[in-house]
């Protein structure tokens, strides 16, 4: 359709383009034809060509992509001294975090190793660094203590169970439920990769992560307090665990043992002045100081000269084993009883590592892949390959091409599991060294790994002395960062108060529910808040901006003008069956138009227009039978003629079937029929006073009178002594529309934006058939612009278009559905006033 029309200053010459005629001007496909069949897509993916197969080869293992295109003299430095920087770090993290984990120290450098390693493989990321993680670690350690409470391993002496504690098997255990949680996580995660769930971290918020991360803080100050004072409170588990572990803490301290206390007082004023001193001086130094290992080796020597174990009983790591331990398989009947840590664990870890990566990649301009490496938009989904049997080796290394970040963490930890490694992610701490000290690839992991490698295999029996109280002083100094976290609540209150309620709510149940239960309900609540802001949209009605196609909120923009008698609706969220009521409720308010009430209104207008054409036609009758009895009483006055009282009976039994009698009046009648009657029209005693009839008896005319005959009313009834002009005017009801809002008859016209949907369901297609059936009712057109093609098409599906509602009714923009509008119903005919009562009836009629 060709439309010239005179927009604001300028002239639009141009075609409107609703969604028909733009479909047949860009061709565009058919469903078929953008979703091929399952069939095709299973030839597709089986399809093996030297070609694919390559690309499904390196996809599968990222290092086969970098490693051949490796540059020594421009990486190779800058990767080693990173490495050897992060592996320093991981000596002190590796040792600290065991104790978070309730692990002997040695296994959190067997997971500072195995799990870089493989992440060297597989992973996508070049600056981040694979390890232990204090959320994890604390994580871990909440399970190993339920599973394996002190109370389960007392030493029994004959009949008798003292209060020793078996610390052997009881760290056995502990070993045998993190190697069991870790690799059920790391099998999640590698699930969760191949079905493509990698979206699941997006439910984790910013303000989420960084206030559940900010509880789990506190839970590790909680745990390592029987370290810094000495004392050896119940665990507890559960709901409130925290609160109930801190208050027999508090019980305790009395109790506490005070050479540790000085050790560990000590080691955290250094470990702060030192870190403080690190930071300041940081721009001059190439490499940081490794403070944390500094302190260790402090401690170890003296602890070793000064004997502090045995002259102050100062609890020290104990045995440290060196060389490596062979791989076991983790005890499987475990399993059902972690799935719930293993999954929170998995996704936490997943979380916390695709966010670091994906803050380096856009530093460094790399690819980070949170959810799948083959873009292929015709791969045919994972789950459809366990329908049909692999019988060809593309089709077993496709399944590997959707390998991504998720997979590569989660086989991590999978292989790290059956080396006794527990939970990891990347650390914040050693990633920023590794990108701060240059590292340029994941080469800098390898290196890393082999400084703990040379440790556990020939300097792990010179920690046997250190301190425990030096390793919690570690832990609550490197803390210090996530209870800076607690600053989000000003600035999240100057922000956005929503989430700030999602930081309080989440950083109040990680405390009180503990860290599993705690990330489920955080998430949940999460959730609930983007439902209840879909619930509850803003809701606008556009006006066009002067001279141009743009169309902004009336309310919002002062210099926008309305469309006379087009109204354009816009929400600000997707409509689906949670908000459908909702947005039909807006759209009336919006409009002015109570659609309800609007309808019952028309109708009844309707059904009272019908009983005065009704009536016009018994008027006419009437008017032409009184023509006819006046001709007839203007030859009687001449001649004198005597009408015959059956005559004059049919006559009112014709006014009486038209309803301008009574019953009784009609008897009256019916009791005269046999008398002679004599009729003579009276002449009115004055200009106003209708005319009557009077009625004569008898013989000869006496003239003896019979009274008047009333008028009779009705309501909207005519009267026999009244004009039609009378009794038009008082049919005529003055009705108010006040309570409806603005008149009817002042839009004729909505269009309806939907540019803001990316899906559309079967309630809301019901509801916008329901709009336009509704507004049709009451003359108004109703029209839908800026449709994406996906929800087109979701339209088609749901049989929404029919004979009344068209792709004519759909326009590619507002702009497109303004000029249709204008074109087909007028831009000067619907001007925007408010028009009296008597004009709106009087255009009715």
């Amino acid at each position: 359709m060709d439309s010239t029309h005179k927009f604001g200053k300028y002239r639009v010459e141009r075609e409107v383009l609703d969604e028909q005629r733009l479909e047949e001007v860009t061709q565009r496909k058919t469903y078929s034809d953008t979703h091929p069949s399952l069939i095709e897509r299973l030839k597709e993916s089986l399809r093996c060509t030297v070609p694919k197969l390559k690309q499904s080869v390196v996809s599968s293992l990222p290092v086969l992509y970098w490693l051949p295109k490796y540059s020594v003299w421009d990486y190779g430095m800058p990767d080693l001294i990173s490495g050897i920087s992060v592996g320093i770090m991981h000596l002190p993290q590796g040792l600290a975090y065991a104790l978070l984990a309730s692990l002997p120290p040695v296994f959190g450098l067997y997971t500072s190793l195995y799990p870089a390693l493989i992440y060297f493989f597989f992973g996508t990321s070049r600056h981040i660094s694979i390890g232990t993680f204090t959320v994890l670690s604390i994580m871990v350690g909440s399970v190993t203590e339920r599973l394996a409470p002190d109370m389960n391993f007392l030493i029994k002496n004959g009949t008798n169970i003292t209060a020793e504690v078996n610390i052997t098997a009881r760290d056995l255990y502990r070993v045998e439920v993190a190697a069991a949680t870790t690799v059920l996580g790391g099998l999640i995660q590698v699930a969760l990769g191949l079905v493509k769930f990698g979206f699941v971290g997006t439910y984790l918020s910013e303000p989420l992560v960084r206030a559940y991360t900010t509880a789990a803080a506190a839970h590790a100050v909680v745990a390592q307090l029987k370290h810094i004072f000495g004392v050896s409170p119940t665990r507890f588990s559960g709901p409130l665990s925290l609160v109930y572990t801190l208050k027999d803490v508090c019980s305790l301290l009395p109790h506490t043992n005070l050479p540790t206390l000085v050790v560990s007082a000590v080691s955290m004023v250094f470990l702060i002045a030192a870190k403080e001193l690190n930071s300041y001086l940081s721009p001059k130094l190439p490499v940081p100081i490794p403070v944390e290992l500094i302190t260790i080796v402090a401690g170890t020597l003296i602890s070793t000269y000064a004997h502090l174990n045995s002259n102050y009983t100062i609890s020290v790591v104990g045995e440290v084993p060196s060389g490596l331990s062979s791989p076991s398989v983790p005890d499987v009947s475990i399993f059902r009883e972690v799935i719930g840590d293993a999954f929170a664990l998995a996704v936490v870890g997943y979380a916390v590592s695709i966010s670091l990566g994906k803050t380096f990649a856009l530093k460094h301009g790399y690819k980070v892949d949170s959810n799948q490496v083959n873009h292929n938009s015709n791969q045919i989904p994972v789950q459809s390959y366990f329908c049909i049997p692999f019988f060809c080796f593309h089709s077993c290394v496709s399944v590997f091409t959707l390998l991504q970040e998720l997979v590569a963490l989660g086989l991590s930890n999978a292989v790290g599991g059956f080396f006794q490694c527990f939970s990891v992610c990347s650390s914040m701490s050693r990633s920023l060294i590794q990108e701060t000290t240059g590292g340029k690839t994941q080469m800098a992991g390898v290196a890393s790994a082999l400084i703990v490698l040379v440790t556990i295999l020939k300097l792990g029996p010179l920690f046997q002395e250190l301190p425990k109280a030096v390793l919690a002083a570690i832990v609550l100094v490197n803390l210090k960062g996530m209870f800076k976290q607690h600053s989000d609540i000003v600035i999240l209150w100057r922000s956005s108060k929503i989430d700030l309620v999602v930081w309080l709510v989440t950083w109040v149940s990680t405390l009180l529910l503990n860290l599993d239960l705690g990330l489920a309900a955080s998430i949940i609540f999460a959730l609930l808040t983007v439902t209840f802001r879909t619930q509850l949209p803003t809701y606008s009605v556009l006006g066009n901006v002067p001279g141009t196609e743009l169309y902004v909120d009336i309310e919002t923009h002062t210099e926008v003008r309305e469309i006379p008698g087009v109204t354009i609706f816009r929400s600000s969220a997707t409509v689906y069956f949670a908000n459908a009521d909702l947005y039909l409720e807006a759209l009336k308010e919006k409009s002015g138009l109570d659609i309800s009430k609007m309808i019952i209104y028309k109708r009844r207008q309707e059904a009272k227009q019908r009983r005065r054409e009704r009536r016009a036609v018994r008027r006419a009758k009437r008017q032409a039978k009184k023509e006819r009895r006046a001709q007839r009483a203007g030859k009687q006055l001449s001649g004198a003629p005597v009408f015959s009282v059956e005559e004059e009976a049919g006559r009112w039994r014709d006014t009486c079937l038209d309803g301008n009698v009574t019953d009784k009046e009609e008897q009256g009648l019916t009791k005269r029929e046999n008398g002679t009657v004599f009729v003579i029209p009276n002449t009115p005693r004055t200009p106003d006073d209708p005319c009557r009839w009077e009625y004569l008896k008898g013989g000869e005319p006496d003239y003896t009178s019979l009274g008047w005959m009333s008028e009779l009313q009705d309501g909207d009834t005519t009267t026999l002594g009244s004009s039609s002009e009378d009794t038009l005017s008082h049919d005529l009801e003055r009705v108010s529309l006040g309570s409806l809002g603005k008149w009817t008859w002042d839009i004729h016209s909505i269009i309806i934006d939907l540019s803001t949907a990316n899906f559309i369901d079967t309630v809301a297609i019901k509801t916008m058939k329901n709009i336009f059936q509704d507004f049709s009712e009451i003359d108004v057109e109703i029209y839908i612009a800026g449709c994406q093609a996906s929800v087109v098409e979701q339209l088609e599906l749901g049989d929404f278009f029919s004979e009344s509602i068209t792709k004519r009714h759909l326009f590619a923009s507002i702009h497109d559905a303004v000029l249709y509008c204008l074109d087909h119903r007028g831009a000067t005919s619907f001007p925007r006033y408010e028009p009296s009562v008597d004009t709106y009836i009087s255009t009715q009629l």
